[in-house]
């Protein structure tokens, strides 16, 4: 048994930007602006990042999650494909979660290094035992998305 959404998928309002209705106990409408590339790319099973073009930036790495203007010279990213197998870089397990949270417990929290990606991208780890070093491949919530970050996990590599 590994880690399932619980709850429902967030409704698409619209696509450019993406706009979502998060349901709650409540509904809080969303909008995405110039990251929408970013979780329309998830729905594709395509994982997206953005790099700073300017050549005076020592940063020359993929930035995931993407921003859209460089943090060190605030010149605007480009989007590009980053790489979808890693490793765990560190991990934590959630027992007892808040009110809101949307995955099952208990729920391996995961930070994953992936090549030439100069940020650790946080997720977790939809089935198996995280260890630290361990081989993952990226996985995607392509049946009734949420259009969220949960649209993204981790499986695995050998599986």
């Amino acid at each position: 048994m590994g880690v399932e959404l619980v709850g429902q998928a967030c409704e698409v309002l619209n696509e450019k930007p993406l706009v979502i209705k998060n349901v709650k106990d409540y509904f809080h409408i969303h909008s995405y602006g110039g990251l929408s590339k970013f979780f329309i790319s998830l729905r594709e099973s395509k994982l997206l990042g953005t790099r700073c073009t300017n050549k005076a930036c020592k940063e020359k790495g993929i930035w995931l999650p993407p921003r859209i203007y460089c943090p060190d010279c605030l010149q605007q990213m480009e989007w590009v494909e980053a790489p979808q197998v890693g490793e765990i870089y560190t991990h934590t397990t959630v027992e007892y979660p808040g009110s809101n949270f949307k995955l099952s417990t208990p729920c391996p929290l995961i930070s994953v290094s992936l090549p030439g990606v100069c940020t650790k991208m946080m997720s977790y780890l939809k089935e198996g035992k995280p260890k630290i070093g361990m081989k993952v491949k990226a996985w995607f919530r392509t049946d009734k998305p949420t259009n969220t970050i949960l649209d993204l996990a981790w499986v695995p590599l050998d599986k």
